[in-house]
C-alpha cells in the first residue's frame, strides 16, 4: 500500500493560533505575573500612602473612588489600544511578534504611522493604569522599569533587526516617525 501525499496545511490557522496563544500568554506575565510581584514587593517594602490629616471618611472614599476609576480607565485603553496595535500588526506584517518571528512585511500604516512603537507605549499605559488603580508603588516602579527596557528592547533589538531587514525603507519611515511621541502624520507627498 503506498501513502498519497497529504496536502500541505494550511499556515494561517497556525499562524493564527499561535499569534492568539502568545498573545495571551505574553499579556498574562506582563499585566498579570509581573505586575503582582512588583504591587507585593511594594506593599513589603514601601509604607503605604496615607491621607494627609485628619480627612473626613466621606472625602477619602470619593477619592479612593476616583483614583480606581481613573485607573481602570487607563488600563482598559491601554489594553483595548494593545489589542488593537498588536493585532494589525500580527496580521499586517504575518508574523506572531516581531521580537520572535521575522516579518514578511514592513508595517508603517494605521497606528505606525502616527509612532513607531505603538505596541509598547500601550502596554506602558497599562501599567500606568494598573499603579494607579492599586494605588502601588511598586507597579510605578515597574512602570518606570518598564520604560527602560522598552527602549533597550527597542534600540538594541527590534531596530537593527528592521533595518536589516528593510533597509533604506525602515531608515525613511525612522527619519519621518517618531519612537516613543506620536504626531500626525504628513500629509505632503513623499514623506
Amino acid at each position: 500500500m503506498v501513502d498519497e501525499p497529504r496536502p500541505a496545511p494550511r499556515q494561517d490557522k497556525p499562524f493564527a493560533l499561535r499569534a492568539v496563544v502568545y498573545t495571551i500568554g505574553f499579556l498574562f506575565v506582563v499585566l498579570g505575573i509581573v505586575p503582582s510581584l512588583f504591587y507585593l514587593a511594594g506593599e513589603r517594602l514601601i509604607p503605604p500612602m496615607n491621607w494627609p490629616g485628619e480627612w473626613p471618611v466621606e472625602i477619602q472614599s470619593y477619592w479612593m473612588n476616583f483614583r480606581s476609576l481613573v485607573g481602570g480607565a487607563i488600563f482598559a485603553t491601554g489594553l483595548a489600544a494593545y489589542l488593537f496595535c498588536s493585532a494589525w500588526l500580527v496580521f499586517l506584517s504575518k508574523a506572531p511578534h516581531v521580537q520572535f518571528h521575522d516579518p514578511q512585511v514592513f508595517v508603517a500604516t494605521g497606528p505606525y504611522r502616527w509612532v513607531r512603537n505603538p505596541v509598547v507605549l500601550t502596554l506602558l499605559v497599562t501599567a500606568a493604569g494598573q499603579a494607579i488603580y492599586f494605588a502601588s508603588w511598586g507597579i510605578a516602579v515597574y512602570f518606570l522599569l518598564g520604560i527602560g527596557f522598552a527602549q533597550w528592547q527597542v534600540t538594541r533589538l527590534e531596530e537593527p533587526n528592521l533595518r536589516r531587514l528593510f533597509g533604506d525603507s525602515y531608515e525613511a519611515y525612522c527619519r519621518r516617525v517618531n519612537r516613543w511621541l506620536p504626531k500626525l502624520p504628513s500629509t505632503t507627498p513623499g514623506e
